[in-house]
């Protein structure tokens, strides 16, 4: 796993520094597209009959043009002679340790944990130069207020499955406030079947703090990726394919500084517990494969996330993750 984490940190590398020289703060060059997409997210690691780490996450995502209004976009990098597409992104997960029927605090495996927050974020897609630079400030909370206990038991209780029962030792409150930013480069392109981008990113916040980069692959029948979102307004589509069914596949390593859904927020240090910093992974490797049809206005997708282990002795973690995009 090493040589290819280096590898892909090495190009991460590469990738940062076109960022740097792409990005900056004002593109009065740019446009702004008119889109307007709805997604919703659901990943769950219910699929291969596991119920710890990463357990669930529920996403709402909206792409509208009424979001270039707000002042935030002000800090949000971008690129000039891009088209912009504004958006918001609500984000819900859900963290538990291995074993859920353990009322008593697990010393050494993942605390409870449960956060919620708004991501506003500025997409800038250049289809001419193949990139795109997406920036985003995330705030929210983590911890009870967030409601991932309530949710859980709630979920259990109407499946029928047994109740958790460790969630008074969750992460307590605390505010969640990050931003983040990844640059998406194509590598290589074979007509409308085949394509390999290339992507490197960078977070700092109280949530996550750390670095990334990788790899992603598509192939089968499909519109250039950097052509939109996916997905566009029936005026856009004109020389575009109204059907697409493609599989796709990534790679990603990533450095992790801090992860409060491991040690705890930053502001609140009277958490129940929490791990050592000693004890966490510091660096990672994620693998996603999935397949994606899309008709006009609308597709779905279905992929698979594999992660290597967080922290000491902790096991490896996959899970099912469901995408659906309208176009408005």
């Amino acid at each position: 796993m090493i040589p290819l984490l280096r590898f892909v940190f090495l190009f991460a590398c590469f990738l940062l520094t076109t960022l740097v020289k792409a990005a900056i703060f004002t593109a009065p060059d740019s446009t702004r597209s008119h889109d307007k997409i709805i997604a919703g997210i659901f990943a769950n690691d219910a699929t291969f009959r596991t119920d710890y780490y990463f357990t669930q996450g529920l996403g709402l995502n909206l792409v509208h043009p009424g979001f270039a209004k707000s002042p935030v976009n002000k800090i949000l990098l971008r690129q000039a002679g891009a088209m912009r597409y504004h958006g918001l992104q609500i984000r819900f997960d859900t963290f538990t340790p291995l074993k859920i029927l353990d009322p008593n605090i697990r010393y050494g495996d993942r605390p409870y944990a449960g956060y919620i927050y708004a991501n506003q974020y500025l997409i800038s897609n250049n289809p001419i130069k193949k990139q795109r630079l997406t920036a985003g400030l995330q705030i929210g909370l983590l911890g009870p207020a967030a409601g991932a206990k309530q949710l859980q038991t709630k979920a259990h209780e109407l499946l029928d499955s047994p109740k958790p029962l460790g969630w008074d030792n969750q992460l307590q409150n605390d505010l969640i406030l990050g931003y983040e930013a990844t640059l998406e480069k194509q590598l290589l392109g074979i007509g409308r079947v085949l394509e390999l981008m290339g992507n490197a990113g960078a977070s700092v916040g109280t949530l996550y703090t750390g670095a990334a980069g990788g790899l992603l692959m598509r192939a089968g029948k499909m519109n250039p990726y950097f052509q939109n979102l996916g997905i566009t307004s029936r005026e856009n589509r004109q020389g575009l394919q109204k059907f697409q069914f493609y599989a796709k596949g990534g790679v990603t390593g990533k450095l992790v500084g801090y992860n409060a859904t491991l040690q705890g927020g930053l502001l609140n240090q009277h958490n129940p517990y929490t791990m050592s910093a000693n004890l966490i992974s510091r660096a990672l490797l994620q693998k996603t494969a999935g397949l994606v049809g899309a008709y006009g206005g609308i597709s779905f997708e279905s992929s698979v996330v594999w992660l290597s282990p967080e922290f000491k002795d902790a096991r490896k973690h996959q899970w099912m993750h469901f995408e659906l995009r309208i176009v408005l």
